[in-house]
């Protein structure tokens, strides 16, 4: 078993998340110099940009990546479980730049007093290139319809089975925080 899959299970990602763990690891690289680390603790300051994201991809692949919080607003009230962070489809050959943005970026926020979440990545393989156009785009500066998000039942409702690759970093409230609700309601 792999680190991927043995962290996923202690850090109870199964069954949270996903059924099955990936075996590759996902490499996530942050514009502040951080980098994912399997259940590492970053800063909401830390991650507020979009990373820079690489996995063993294949040249003529299409891949899902997704970020997600199963612990919204809190892992003891999960009521909004998932929130999602980060939705990108079609990226083709592991490119993500080439890639169709569903859900920009948006970073960490955890409310205040609600200690770790856990912030999931996710590539799955694409059977062939998907038609989103039915998917609501969701901009970086709106938190709506992105709460109550399955990235599994996403993932089945697209025929993308297994996630390919993983990783995950936890992060508690920090002074970001404030800005990045802010922005949300920009």
């Amino acid at each position: 078993m792999s680190d991927v899959q043995t962290l996923f299970k202690q850090h109870c990602i199964i069954p949270d998340v996903t059924t099955i763990a990936p075996s590759e690891i996902l490499n996530i690289q942050y514009p502040s110099g951080v980098t994912v680390d399997l259940g590492k603790e970053l800063t909401p300051t830390q991650v507020k940009d979009r990373p820079n994201v690489k996995w063993a991809s294949k040249d003529t692949e299409y891949y899902t990546l997704a970020m997600v919080d199963p612990d919204a607003p809190s892992r003891e009230n999960p009521k909004f479980r998932e929130w999602h962070h980060w939705l990108v489809g079609n990226i083709y050959g592991g490119d993500i730049n080439k890639g169709e943005v569903l859900s920009d970026y948006i970073g960490s926020g955890p409310p205040k007093g609600t200690g770790l979440h856990r912030y999931v990545f996710l590539v799955f393989r694409q059977q062939e290139k998907c038609d989103f156009s039915k998917v609501s785009k969701l901009p970086n500066n709106s938190g709506n319809k992105r709460g109550k998000f399955s990235i599994s039942k996403f993932a089945q409702q697209f025929k993308l089975g297994t996630p390919v690759a993983g990783n995950f970093y936890v992060a508690k409230y920090d002074d970001y925080v404030p800005k990045l609700y802010a922005k949300l309601k920009g």
